[in-house]
């Protein structure tokens, strides 16, 4: 098997990490294509300072290796496709917000004459709040990495 996953992945938090298994699992000792963001499409989308992209990508690599005992295979995307639209894969994981994307990749690869990849959606992992955990909220110190409310916030 042969699974794809991309982001931005800063921090890598909870929810990410539920992706990340779910993508070990696909895989079946196959390989794990991990797209990140490189640093221009990182920070033109977010008004945060984001972690250099090689950073990004040893905490990735680091944190797959540690927990599941793989290698994987990391790839800079400067859109959101990257090498989907030409490599064979048998699944993409994507959260329920990237669902349009993974949409579009197959509309692309169709066009190009090539087989749809198998969409696998995992559903956000939600803080103590019932929220979804997020990269975003972890930044506004509404949370920690774990989806813990932080005492300081009062919102």
């Amino acid at each position: 098997m042969k699974v794809a996953i991309g982001g931005t992945f800063d921090p890598l938090h909870d929810g990410h990490k539920k992706l990340l298994k779910r993508v070990f699992e696909l895989s079946e000792g196959g390989e794990i294509v991990i797209g990140v963001t490189s640093d221009t499409m990182a920070r033109a989308s977010r008004d945060r300072v984001v972690l250099p992209y090689k950073t990004r990508t040893e905490n990735i690599r680091r944190y797959m290796y540690e927990e599941y005992g793989v290698k994987v295979r990391t790839v800079e995307l400067n859109d959101h496709y990257g090498i989907t639209l030409d490599e064979y894969f048998d699944y993409i994981v994507i959260s329920p917000e990237t669902y349009n994307v993974a949409l579009k990749i197959n509309e692309l690869r169709e066009e190009r004459g090539k087989q749809p990849i198998k969409i696998v959606k995992v559903e956000h992992m939600k803080a103590a709040d019932g929220k979804a955990i997020s990269s975003t909220r972890i930044k506004a110190g509404e949370i920690d990495e774990h989806g813990s409310l932080l005492a300081y916030n009062e919102k």
